[in-house]
């Protein structure tokens, strides 16, 4: 190495904790992989904001959706790692390495793990004119009537998605997929009775159940949920072990400096009191893989 390119590799090393004590100096680009209204966008929008106002300077979120989050994800794998471009995601960033089988990235490799955002459980929604009072009436129609029920999703791969075929494990029904391209419009079709039920986003949910728009049959937690007291569990409701939590997540492009990604979990942290994820992303791409292999899932 010669001696210009040996000074320029010091000085640009020297600079590094320079460069996580300044960031950031201008925007920051949030990528959001989900639709607006989704709860990957709810969430990441509230972060952004959250930021924007600690950082001094804006913080733009870009919903850029398609193919369950992998086209957001792809825009950020492929941008220089200097923190000016993050990724909100949801679980389904774990999720889709069972389900793509050709990726354009590489899910634990070309991410830099930065920060849990939030989460909560699932709410599975039916429109009132169904008729159903639990959840064991509708495994009941679905056993009765296999393939005919249809399912919407807020995409292949999304954290609903995953939610549904969970479900058609443990209760061994039949039903038809139906994926949308977010949140908003499989809602929209679950109260207009185009599709049967949605495993929405509690936050999501809530206003059209408290509305009296839709019916909640049942939490994916393991827990009820305060916001919805009276909405037992799938595990209440006769299967025992049952617990899905849909959350989100910050990435950033792999190879960011460490001091500068130490900086935003560290300013993320304080501002939602969130702790790092980085070995819990790479026990829940395994947990995932195995649950959709059980599925009979495969890449395609």
């Amino acid at each position: 190495m010669g001696f210009r390119k040996l000074l320029i590799a010091l000085l640009a090393f020297a600079a590094m904790p320079a460069l996580a004590q300044n960031y950031p100096t201008k925007p920051v680009r949030l990528v959001i992989s989900f639709t607006p209204g989704s709860s990957t966008d709810i969430i990441g929008r509230a972060v952004a904001a959250k930021l924007q106002e600690m950082w001094g300077h804006p913080v733009i979120a870009e919903n850029r959706v398609g193919a369950g989050g992998t086209v957001g994800s792809a825009v950020v794998a492929k941008s220089d790692p200097d923190g000016y471009t993050l990724l909100a995601n949801s679980s389904a960033h774990v999720a889709n390495p069972g389900i793509y089988a050709n990726m354009p990235y590489d899910t634990l490799n070309d991410f830099t793990n930065l920060a849990l955002l939030g989460g909560g459980p699932n709410v599975l929604m039916v429109s009132p004119s169904a008729g159903w009072k639990s959840l064991r009436d509708l495994v009941d129609v679905a056993k009765a009537s296999p393939g005919k029920l249809n399912f919407s999703s807020a995409g292949v791969g999304s954290g609903t998605h995953f939610n549904l075929e969970k479900l058609k494990i443990v209760t061994g029904i039949d039903v038809t997929h139906i994926p949308y391209k977010g949140t908003p419009e499989a809602i929209a079709d679950t109260i207009a009775g185009r599709v049967c039920c949605y495993w929405a986003p509690l936050n999501a949910a809530l206003p059209h159940v408290n509305g009296g728009k839709a019916l909640a049959l049942a939490l994916s937690s393991a827990q009820r949920s305060p916001l919805l007291p009276n909405v037992p569990t799938v595990a209440e409701q006769g299967y025992p072990g049952f617990d899905y939590t849909l959350w989100v997540g910050l990435w950033g492009p792999a190879k960011m400096p460490a001091d500068l990604a130490a900086k935003i979990n560290k300013d993320v942290n304080t501002a939602l009191t969130i702790p790092q994820f980085t070995e819990f992303v790479r026990k829940e791409i395994e947990d995932t893989k195995k649950i959709l292999q059980a599925a009979g899932i495969k890449p395609q």
